[in-house]
Order: C-alpha cells, then sequence, then structure tokens
C-alpha cells in the first residue's frame, strides 16, 4: 500500500517537472525568436514607440536688400519648459530649490502668479507626473540665458529638467515696408510674396535628433546635440533700395491721407535694367492705410488717359499723323455712334481744331479718340486689327511675369471679337484708356520701355541667391523686346511726355531743378460709357513717366484709387506724389545730378567777374591770381580799382590825395581805415563788407573831421 502511493507521488512529479520543463523549453524558444528571428523587427518598433529621430528646423534664409540691409531674417528664439519629472533629478535638489525656483519664475518670468502660487503650480504639476511645463514660450536669448541660472535649473536638462527648444521667428526689421512683397509664408492659408515664391530656396535642409517619449505623450531630447545638423536656408538679394523704398511708402502715405483715397500703389524701376528699386502698396483699414494687398501687381484697372501714349504711338507708327498735324476738337464734345464723349480740359470748350501735340498736352479724350477712330475705325477693311496689333507690338496684351505670384493678367480686346463685347464704339473708348485693363506694373513697364528709347527689360525683384554670402544663382536684366516702336516713334512720343510736364496738365508740377516727363490720367471707376449719376462717381488717378527727362534713369508709376477729398484726377493726386518720390531720389543719388564740368566752360561776363573793388594792388592782383582770373595792369600806384569790360578784368589806377579826402566806395573796411586814420580824420563804421557810402564826399579838405562809413 505505501508503495503504491509513493510511487503515486512520483509519476505526479515528474508529468509536473515535465510541464516545467516544456513551458521553459516554449519560453526559450519564443525567446530566441524574438531576439534572434523578429529580433529587428521589435527592436525598430521599440524605437518608433519609444525613441524617434525628430526632425529639427533649419534656420531660415535672409531676405536682403542690394546694400545688404535685412528686409526679412530670422530671429533666434526659445521655447522653454520643464520636465518636473527627469530620470536625473533627485528629490531633495527638487524641494530644497523649490522655494527660490518658485520666487524667481513669479518675480521675473510669469508675474501672474505669486511666489506661493507658483510653488503650488509646480507642486501640482510634479505629482500629477507632467514632464513638459511650459515656462515660457517666446524667450530671447538673453531671457534664455537667465532663467538658465535660476536655481535648480541652472544643472542642466536630466538633473535640472531645464529643457530648451529653438523656435526662430520671422522678422521684418522695416516692418511695414514693402509688406506684401516680401511676403510671408508661416502663419497663413495662401503664402505670398518673395518668401512664399523663393520658399524652396529660404527654408533650408531640416536636421535630425533623437527624442524619447515620456508619459503623457511628450518627446524630450536625449541630449543637447543633433545628430544631423540642419543647414541654414540662402538668402536672396533683392533689388530694392531701403532708402527709396521708404521716399516711396511715405509720399504715397502723405498723399492717401491728403485725399482720403480707399487705396494706393507706387512703384519705382531703374530704366537701364528693369530693376525694381521700390514698391508701396496701401489699402484703407479702420486702423489706418497699411499694406493689405500687392496692388501693384494682382490689381488690374482701366488706366484711363495715361493710355493715350499708346494710342498716339500707334498712330505716329503707321505714319496717320505728325505731332504738329491738326486735329479736330470740337469744343470737347464728340459723339461716337449714340454715345457722346467729354473733355474734361477747359481749353477744349474753346477751340475747334488744336495740333496733336496740344490735344495731348491737354489730354483732350476727343482730340484722340477722334483720330484714333478716323484711321482705325473703317469696318469693312478690319482696320481696328491694325490698331489692335500694334497694342501687341507694344507687348500690352502679355504680363511682365514678375518673380511674385499673383500677377493679373492684362486684359486687351480682339478686334471684332463678340466674346469680348466689341462694339462700335469699343475703338475710341479704348484709345483714351476704357475697355482695356493694366495692373501698375504692366502700365510702368511700358513707359519704361519708351524711356529705354523703346527696348523693353523684364521687371524683376530678385538680382542674386547667396549662401552665406557666396553667389549661389545671379539674375541679369532680361530685354523682352528689342524695340517696342521704331527710333521716330519713340523720339516723338518722349518730346509729348516732355511737353505734358512743361505746358499740359502737368505743368503744376514741374521743377526748375531737373527735367521729368510723363502723363497724367483719370478714369472713372466702373466706366460705362460716360452712363449713370455723377455724384456716384468714383476715378482712379495716375500719373506714369520718368526722370531725368535727358537721361532716364528711373520710372516710376503712382496710382490713386477712388480719392474723396482734394480733387481726383491725376494731375492733382497721383502727380504731386511722383514729384514727391522724384524730387527724394535726387536729393539721395548722386548719379541723377548732371556733373559742373559735363558742358564746356562758359566764358565770364561782365556781370560775373568783381568788377569795381578797390584796394592795395598787391593784395588785389594776389586774389586774382589765387582765383586764376587773368587781368591787365594798368597803373604802378599803391592804391587800384578793379574794371571789367566784357570778359576782362583790368587794374587801373586810384589815386590817392593826402589834402582832400578821398572816395573809399568799393574799399575792404581794413583799406579804408587804413588811408581815413592816416590822413587824420575820425572813423565811424556802420555794417559789415564793403564801403558803400561816405558821410564826407570825396575831395572836401581835410580838417580832422569824423567821418561815417556805411557797409553793406
Amino acid at each position: 500500500m505505501a508503495v503504491d502511493i509513493r510511487n503515486e507521488v512520483l509519476r505526479r512529479v515528474y508529468m509536473v517537472l515535465f510541464l516545467i520543463v516544456l513551458i521553459a523549453l516554449v519560453i526559450f524558444v519564443k525567446a530566441l525568436k524574438i531576439t534572434i528571428t523578429d529580433g529587428e523587427t521589435w527592436r525598430d518598433k521599440g524605437k518608433n514607440l519609444y525613441v524617434a529621430h525628430k526632425s529639427v528646423e533649419a534656420e531660415r534664409g535672409n531676405i536682403l536688400t542690394e546694400d545688404g540691409s535685412l528686409l526679412a531674417t530670422s530671429l533666434p528664439f526659445f521655447e522653454i519648459r520643464f520636465d518636473l519629472n527627469s530620470t536625473g533629478m533627485k528629490e531633495d535638489d527638487f524641494y530644497d530649490n523649490l522655494d527660490s525656483l518658485s520666487y524667481c519664475l513669479a518675480n521675473f518670468v510669469d508675474k501672474a502668479y505669486t511666489v506661493g502660487g507658483m510653488r503650488d503650480h509646480l507642486l501640482q504639476n510634479r505629482e500629477a507626473g507632467h514632464r513638459n511645463l511650459l515656462i515660457k514660450r517666446s524667450a530671447s536669448y538673453l531671457e534664455k540665458e537667465m532663467i538658465s541660472k535660476f536655481p535648480l535649473f541652472n544643472k542642466g536638462q536630466y538633473r535640472g529638467g531645464f529643457k530648451v527648444e529653438t523656435k526662430p521667428k520671422r522678422s521684418r526689421p522695416f516692418k511695414r515696408l514693402a509688406r506684401r512683397t516680401i511676403g510671408r509664408v508661416k502663419g497663413v492659408d495662401n503664402p505670398f510674396g518673395l518668401e512664399a515664391r523663393f520658399d524652396e530656396h529660404l527654408t533650408g535642409e531640416e536636421g535630425k535628433r533623437y527624442m524619447f517619449r515620456a508619459p503623457n505623450n511628450t518627446w524630450i531630447p536625449l541630449n543637447d546635440l543633433t545628430e544631423i545638423e540642419p543647414q541654414k536656408g540662402d538668402d536672396i538679394v533683392t533689388t530694392f533700395d531701403i532708402n527709396l523704398q521708404s521716399a516711396a511708402h511715405e509720399a504715397l502715405l502723405r498723399g492717401m491721407n491728403h485725399h482720403q483715397a480707399e487705396s494706393g500703389t507706387a512703384i519705382l524701376m531703374e530704366v537701364k535694367t528693369g530693376a525694381i528699386k521700390a514698391i508701396a502698396n496701401l489699402g484703407k483699414t479702420e486702423d489706418g492705410y497699411f499694406e493689405v494687398y500687392n496692388y501693384a501687381i494682382g490689381s488690374k484697372y482701366e488706366p484711363g488717359s495715361t493710355f493715350k501714349l499708346a494710342a498716339i504711338m500707334a498712330l505716329l507708327e503707321d505714319g496717320h499723323v505728325d505731332l504738329y498735324d491738326s486735329v479736330v476738337i470740337n469744343k470737347g464734345k464728340m459723339k461716337f455712334y449714340e454715345e457722346e464723349m467729354l473733355d474734361a480740359s477747359k481749353e477744349s470748350l474753346t477751340m475747334d481744331t488744336t495740333t496733336v501735340r496740344r490735344a495731348f498736352e491737354i489730354s483732350s479724350n476727343v482730340g484722340i479718340a477722334g483720330l484714333v477712330n478716323k484711321y482705325y475705325g473703317d469696318d469693312d477693311k478690319g482696320q481696328a486689327r491694325k490698331f489692335i496689333k500694334r497694342l501687341k507690338d507694344m507687348k500690352l496684351h502679355l504680363p511682365v511675369n514678375i518673380e511674385i505670384d499673383g500677377e493679373a493678367s492684362p486684359y486687351v480686346k480682339e478686334a471684332y471679337n463678340p466674346d469680348d463685347k466689341w462694339s462700335g464704339i469699343t475703338l475710341p473708348w479704348m484709345s483714351i484708356g476704357y475697355e482695356v485693363e493694366l495692373t501698375p506694373l504692366q502700365l510702368l513697364n511700358f513707359f519704361n520701355a519708351v524711356a529705354n528709347d523703346g527696348q523693353m527689360m523684364k521687371p524683376y525683384l530678385v538680382s542674386e541667391i547667396q549662401h552665406f554670402g557666396h553667389p549661389v544663382q545671379k539674375f541679369k536684366p532680361t530685354v523682352t523686346a528689342r524695340q517696342i516702336a521704331s527710333p521716330e516713334t519713340i523720339r516723338k512720343a518722349k518730346i509729348l511726355l516732355e511737353s505734358v510736364v512743361e505746358n499740359g496738365t502737368a505743368y503744376k508740377l514741374k521743377t526748375s531743378k531737373y527735367k521729368f516727363a510723363g502723363k497724367t490720367g483719370t478714369a472713372q471707376i466702373d466706366y460705362r460709357k460716360f452712363g449713370g449719376s455723377r455724384k456716384d462717381v468714383k476715378h482712379s488717378a495716375s500719373f506714369a513717366g520718368y526722370f531725368p527727362a535727358h537721361d532716364p534713369i528711373y520710372s516710376c508709376v503712382v496710382v490713386v484709387r477712388n480719392p474723396t477729398q482734394n480733387g481726383f484726377y491725376g494731375g492733382e493726386v497721383a502727380g504731386p506724389i511722383f514729384r514727391e518720390i522724384a524730387d527724394k531720389c535726387f536729393a539721395q543719388k548722386i548719379e541723377l545730378h548732371r556733373a559742373l564740368n559735363e558742358r564746356p566752360k562758359p566764358k565770364l561776363v561782365s556781370k560775373q567777374l568783381p568788377t569795381y573793388s578797390v584796394g592795395n594792388k598787391a593784395d588785389l592782383m594776389q586774389a586774382m591770381d589765387y582765383l586764376n582770373l587773368p587781368y591787365d595792369v594798368h597803373t604802378d600806384t599803391d592804391w587800384a580799382i578793379l574794371k571789367s569790360e566784357s570778359d576782362t578784368l583790368n587794374v587801373f589806377k586810384r589815386s590817392i590825395s593826402e589834402e582832400v579826402v578821398p572816395s573809399v566806395v568799393g574799399m575792404g573796411l581794413r583799406d579804408a581805415l587804413y588811408i581815413l586814420e592816416n590822413l587824420g580824420l575820425e572813423v565811424v563804421v556802420n555794417g559789415a563788407g564793403k564801403v558803400k557810402l561816405q558821410s564826407i564826399k570825396a575831395g572836401t579838405k581835410v580838417q580832422g573831421q569824423t567821418i561815417k562809413l556805411t557797409l553793406k
């Protein structure tokens, strides 16, 4: 009986042992499979769950002006967080520094908390297991350095829980200047401007950094170093001149405020290259005028009278008219079919006819439209197609393809095309700048080509891409049309544009300091062939031109939409803004001034010579020698007088008697005192300069009198 019990116990023990060995074997095999066969897969999964390569944002490249001034740059800001449960932090360290850390944070970082409140805040977050408590979101470098020296934080990332992540912030040092053209990428639904167009170059290459995932899905850097360093983005060098940009912005802002306009734009471009030196865009908001939209590039409008330059150039190019041909004005009124066209010029109201040149100077709608309709309005012969072809020869139907996105396409109707709503009155109205649409930059591109003797340049904003100051890519001036019209037509067009300023609608803008050329423009917004109530009409005022007129260096266009105060004509709204920009350019740019020795040296005339100067002969001769003025000497006395005859200086005798009072008129005070006091006269002096009057007549006997001299 005892043997059976023993055998039963052993059997059960062996079964248990067998099961244990079998289970151990299964575990061992499974472990081998996990370690060897599937090891790499599980290790990768583990890394993805707890350790990962996270991207490190690269420093974005700068946008610079032509002289290297910063238009947009990335400033280093820091996001500071506190790992309250860092694995390397000792409990004694935390509690020993808690009070002093709370004091520093409450007084120097977040003053919304009292010291006690900050202490409770830190304790609550530690007890909740937080490992990523925000301390300051956008700390400057100096703030970051200060906070890193706070108690506990000064022990570093693991012992002190101090975590820092660099968060670059885009900054524009010149604030509002060219804001829409510079553009923006982050924080907007639709990136725009140079920032968007050159984003690939500016962005750079991201770096990589190992980070581990802590509880609450918080990622914490494993160390302070990056495994793959980010590569800084390239810099973009623009064609902007920051001084001219500031001048354009300020001039436009003053004009907008004076006229309380809806929106406005001003563009300044280099004639020979097409380099844009300044773009200002202002729109009216509740808080004042700001760059809310790039009107220069994205907004097209009916240009009005500035387009008359294209119409007159078409007529000149086809040989239909010359500058002094006669044109019918008909006292400023003319009907085209059932629509009546009117002139704004008061001068037109008194004339039946005038010359082509004068019609352009006073911006006669009737005169220009009548000519275009006369020579291109024969529908039976399809003459209108020739007019449209001339406009296309001037590239007015093409965009300029500027580097930034959003350029509006120009609109030039096709002759007789029903889709364009071509009618019998389209041609005359198109000739004065209606039923055609251009952006301000497209209009300026046309005027710039005229200033550049007919050669059209592609407007551009970026001259170079650099990497740490070394050129990566350069952009050179590009010719888009060798000749938009014949040299003779261009020559006559320039005469017309200069005469507009000298004798026409812009005569109030001219200055004696320099000459410029251009054309005023005034258009009714949503113009419908002069229909509608006049009191509801809104206007667009413009001025396009170039300077200096004799050798153009800059071209400029100003467009102001819906001015509501102090006038609405182009010459009184946009013109003064153009003139102010031109004045600032002349004040700042030496190349705009003609050299003094550019022309042959003129002969001096009598009124420009130091005639009737009286004094000691030796002194007078020394002065003439110093000034390199040729002279002839006709006396051997000590005292002399200079007299000019034509363009020659002569030194003649001046007699001084010891018995009578001499004439000292024309002398300097020193010589006059020397002579009179040596004769025993008492001298009283009034004024400064040379002697103009003496109280005792010359020739009076000397008797020790007192003589009063008046100097001027």
